[in-house]
């Protein structure tokens, strides 16, 4: 260990100020103010917030517990495995609120850096001390007296500083990919929508074909209004491409050093983690999903992806789908548009249907066009996806690069110039 660091207690180092207890009857689907929650935050830090996980309050409560741009918060309880003890920034002012669950740091500016503080809850060996301290049956939970007891060794104010850039420049190009990615996938899905919802497609003189006057006919089973021009057809999305379920892989232990990671519906959402399951790699090829394989999780979590986590195993309840027929910005589309619909159809027979079947997707309607549009916007598209993948490769690259330094920076291990 280097002689500049000293050992602490992050008791004397900071303080940790308990949320408040909302109360559920006072949830609402929108409104003001984010119930901040550990269900928001990502396994390796930061915040996920999706329709799914917000929750606005709209009842009365003290305004101290509004946070504030920057805020460093810590997640006190278990609510997903690997949460507690993570901490995150508060993104934006006045927009969430401090809950229970979650634990609000104050600290002596002149003993340690924020951003170094941050990332030193990130390192194993306090998450080990954080995690140990925890109890509980069903759901593990601390306190901020127990995290007050957790052993630190830092350095001094100007190498935290130094520590912390060089972990926010990783971060920083981590969050500028998926920036970047949010705006591609919002131009594919544009684009996919002119030309096959909207149907402006270009038309034989090159203009968009129903606003400049195209053929439109009436379908009764889309209950919509379709281009009348060769080669449009009603089908299914069984018509467009192939899925093939994953495996039980309980049944495919792993042995030797010949081995897959498993992709469940939790690796779908936040990647590979210290919990996920391997099989041997010896299992059958369909199940093996390569970066660029577009996944449909089919029960609880109805969700479409492009998968770039690397090679591996998929689990049962997630479809790899693909075709011999359609390229693949089409098919992984027409998921993704038809999504609402098997959405409503969960949410309204809750009680009898818990997943989507082949049976659903044969059912399904959609509007087909020829072959050969979908492979024009294809030659458009697939620049876009490739950058997409790209992006994502890169991004799990960095975080194994982020989290290999990561305590080798903290500890001492790699001195910073």
């Amino acid at each position: 260990m280097n002689s500049e660091w000293s050992n602490y207690k992050l008791g004397d180092l900071l303080t940790i100020k308990h949320g408040f207890a909302f109360k559920g009857e006072h949830f609402a689907s929108e409104g003001r103010y984010i119930l901040l929650t550990p269900g928001n935050f990502y396994e390796s830090g930061g915040f996920k917030f999706t329709p799914e996980k917000e929750k606005y309050y709209l009842g009365a409560f003290p305004k101290e517990y509004i946070c504030s741009k920057g805020d460093l918060v810590v997640a006190m309880t278990e609510q997903a495995e690997g949460l507690l003890g993570s901490t995150a920034m508060v993104p934006t002012d006045d927009s969430f609120l401090h809950n229970q669950r979650i634990g609000r740091i104050s600290f002596d500016e002149r003993r340690i850096d924020k951003t170094f503080l941050y990332y030193l809850f990130r390192i194993q060996s306090v998450r080990k001390q954080i995690k140990g301290s925890a109890s509980g049956t069903k759901v593990k939970h601390t306190s901020p007296e127990r995290i007050y007891d957790v052993k630190v060794s830092i350095p001094p104010v100007t190498i935290q500083k130094r520590v912390a850039a060089i972990l926010s420049v990783l971060d920083g190009k981590i969050e500028l990919n998926n920036r970047t990615n949010v705006d591609l996938e919002a131009i594919a899905k544009t684009l996919y929508g002119y030309w096959f919802t909207q149907f402006d497609f270009p038309d034989k003189s090159g203009k968009p074909y129903k606003s400049s006057g195209g053929k439109m006919v009436w379908h009764e089973e889309l209950k919509r209004e379709i281009p009348d021009s060769e080669g449009w057809r009603v089908g299914s999305l069984l018509d467009i491409a192939e899925y093939v379920n994953g495996l039980p892989c309980q049944k495919f232990r792993p042995i030797g050093d010949g081995i897959l990671r498993v992709i469940k519906i939790k690796e779908m959402h936040d990647g590979f983690s210290e919990g996920t399951e391997h099989v041997r790699s010896d299992i059958p090829p369909k199940a093996i999903i390569e970066d660029g394989d577009i996944l449909f999780s089919w029960s609880a979590s109805l969700e479409v992806q492009i998968w770039a986590g690397g090679r591996a195993a998929l689990n049962q309840h997630i479809f790899k789908v693909a075709s011999q027929q359609y390229p693949k910005s089409f098919y992984y589309h027409q998921l993704l548009d038809y999504l609402r619909h098997f959405k409503m159809m969960a949410e309204n027979r809750k009680t009898t249907m818990g997943h989507i079947t082949q049976e659903h997707l044969e059912q399904s309607r959609i509007a087909l066009p020829p072959k050969k549009l979908t492979e024009k916007l294809e030659d458009i598209i697939a620049p876009i996806f490739t950058k997409i993948v790209n992006n994502k490769i890169e991004n799990r690259k960095l975080s194994e690069l982020r989290d290999w330094l990561l305590p080798m920076l903290v500890n001492g291990q790699v001195k910073v110039g």
